[in-house]
């Protein structure tokens, strides 16, 4: 080999190593620039190829009776949305969608339209939605996993449950008045994507943590049934307008059912008008007739003006007070204070307003919750009308007297006439038992809380017999008698506020049933109010057959036991009962 050969491989070397060495010197400096100056933009658009953010609703909480059984909770449900960069005609399959969900076709066509990557069409559709739309064969649609509140009892205790609207906010009853314990938190989470890009669902146990909590009625699921059923039958067969029952534990304030008829499907809230959502047990005023003479009686006897066998003239049955004549369904003379009570006598009633005088009647009524809310916490709750007693006449002093001129809430009702019940003791009412917290644990425990003593034990007692002669069979209410119970009661017929405010109508009535058994330590409390009843129109007649079946069946799903013997049970009679 020669010298100059040899030269031109030492040279050829030098350049290969010059190569290497300056390909080594780039990829070093390329190197620093990844791992040292560029590194943490890197890092975030690596992030951003694998992991993306969405939106997490927690779960709404659920709301159950008081053995635990689901009166509201959230379902699993599908929403679709299209992509319209891969709709292909947006006027046909614009059509074809919108004939399967009922929506307008030109909006939709709008949409599909748009050239975006994704649109919402349909939250929450159904079942059948989502099999037709998939039988499309549309290219772009996309289905996504919602939820939905669903109510399984359909229209059982629809308007005291509430609804939700379409972003899962309360709108109503429960819901609304409990929304921020029921509603699920919002949050945004960071997630895993799959290689196509997909979003892949986040752990179970993370969504969970975000859920909101539940509410235990007191309501009992059986005896709201009980309740909605014959109050369904009542409205019915007397062609009323509507009707409102309520079932309270008179020793603890819980209330068991609170029904409503006409029904409510809040599960279909938008296909009802407005006015069959509220729950009027609680929203709306009555003027209760002479359910209140159980009151007047009370508070009389308890001031020491008079007892049970303090008599009174009832005039023969038309007494003149101011410039107005005062009526009594049938002409008595001299009656016992218990007589006054057990044939609802309204003359007899304002001559012991009279011994009294309207201070004490005021006292009297608002002392048993008359004129103020309960304190129940549900919104809308009335105060219900009780004028001071300085704007009385002599006139108004009567009427308020036997349940006209003012007025009150099936509510009130209820809890009024459960503080006889409780031997003179008003407890606050109760509707929620408990809050939970998401992990199921109890969050807030609510107890039954006594507000007051109205009147004593032995004034409470004896209304209540006064109360049991008036399902006697010479008293006014005999259709509430249960066979081997001893039931105390009081009728009420009130005459309604003509439509157009001047007066009081001819023929639109109020009738009302307000009792509880048994007499000597009472279980049950029942008021059924049915509005606007025609072919007869007296509480006796009308409201007292449904407070029998309420009352009657449900002690018989307590178990509780019949405390009359044979001979002591009072057989009732199908008609011909007043007041």
């Amino acid at each position: 080999m020669t010298q100059e050969i040899k030269k031109g491989i030492r040279a050829r070397i030098i350049v290969v190593e010059v190569f290497f060495f300056l390909v080594i010197l780039l990829l070093g400096a390329k190197a620093v620039e990844i791992q040292i100056i560029e590194s943490s933009d890197l890092a975030k658009k690596a992030i951003t190829e694998y992991t993306g953010t969405v939106r997490i609703q927690g779960k709404r909480g659920e709301i159950l009776d008081r053995n635990m059984n689901r009166l509201g909770t959230t379902i699993a449900a599908l929403s679709v949305a299209a992509s319209p960069r891969k709709i292909q005609n947006p006027a046909k399959d614009a059509r074809a969608i919108a004939s399967i969900l009922e929506i307008d076709p030109v909006k939709l066509k709008q949409k599909l339209s748009n050239g975006k990557p994704f649109t919402p069409i349909k939250r929450k559709i159904t079942p059948d939605e989502v099999r037709d739309l998939k039988a499309l064969n549309i290219k772009g649609l996309i289905f996504q996993n919602d939820v939905i509140r669903f109510y399984p009892n359909r229209t059982l205790a629809g308007q005291v449950i509430g609804f939700t609207g379409s972003e899962a906010k309360g709108l109503e009853g429960l819901e609304y008045g409990y929304d921020s314990v029921l509603q699920g938190q919002q949050t945004r989470l960071t997630i895993t994507k799959d290689a196509t890009g997909r979003h892949l669902d986040p752990d179970k146990r993370l969504k969970e943590q975000f859920n909101g909590g539940s509410l235990v009625l007191t309501l009992d699921r059986n005896i709201q049934y009980i309740s909605e059923t014959a109050l369904k039958d009542v409205v019915t067969r007397y062609k009323a307008q509507s009707g409102m029952a309520i079932v309270m534990r008179p020793k603890t304030g819980e209330i068991l059912a609170m029904a409503l008829y006409p029904e409510f499907n809040p599960n279909a809230f938008s296909d009802f008008a407005r006015d069959s959502m509220r729950n009027r047990v609680v929203t709306d005023p009555f003027e209760p007739g002479s359910v209140m003479k159980v009151f007047v009686a009370a508070s009389a006897m308890d001031k020491g003006y008079c007892t049970p066998k303090s008599i009174f003239f009832c005039e023969n049955g038309a007494y003149k007070v101011g410039s107005k004549v005062i009526h009594d369904t049938h002409d008595r003379g001299w009656l016992t204070l218990g007589q006054i009570i057990k044939y609802s006598s309204n003359i007899g009633t304002v001559k012991i307003t009279e011994t009294t005088g309207k201070q004490a009647l005021y006292d009297a009524l608002t002392g048993f919750g008359f004129g103020k809310r309960t304190g129940l916490g549900l919104p809308g709750e009335t105060p219900g009308t009780l004028t001071s007693p300085g704007r009385w006449s002599t006139i108004d002093t009567a009427a308020i007297a036997f349940g006209q001129g003012m007025s009150v809430s099936a509510l009130q009702l209820a809890v009024g006439i459960s503080a006889i019940a409780n031997d003179g003791v008003i407890m606050r009412p109760l509707l929620v038992k408990k809050t939970l917290l998401n992990t199921g644990e109890t969050d807030q425990a609510f107890e039954p809380q006594v507000q007051r003593r109205v009147i004593s034990k032995q004034t409470a007692r004896k209304v209540r017999r006064m109360m049991r002669s008036v399902v006697s069979e010479e008293g006014t209410g005999p259709n509430a008698a249960i066979q081997g119970y001893s039931v105390c009661g009081k009728t009420g017929t009130a005459q309604k506020v003509a439509k157009n405010g001047k007066g009081y109508a001819k023929n639109l009535y109020t009738a009302v049933f307000a009792g509880f058994a048994p007499e000597v330590s009472p279980e049950l409390t029942v008021v059924v109010v049915v509005d606007e009843p025609r072919k007869n129109h007296y509480g006796g007649v009308v409201a007292a057959p449904a407070f029998k079946s309420i009352l009657a069946e449900s002690l018989h799903y307590l178990n509780i036991p019949p405390d009359l013997e044979p001979e002591q049970i009072v057989a009732g009679i199908s008609d011909g009962a007043k007041s």
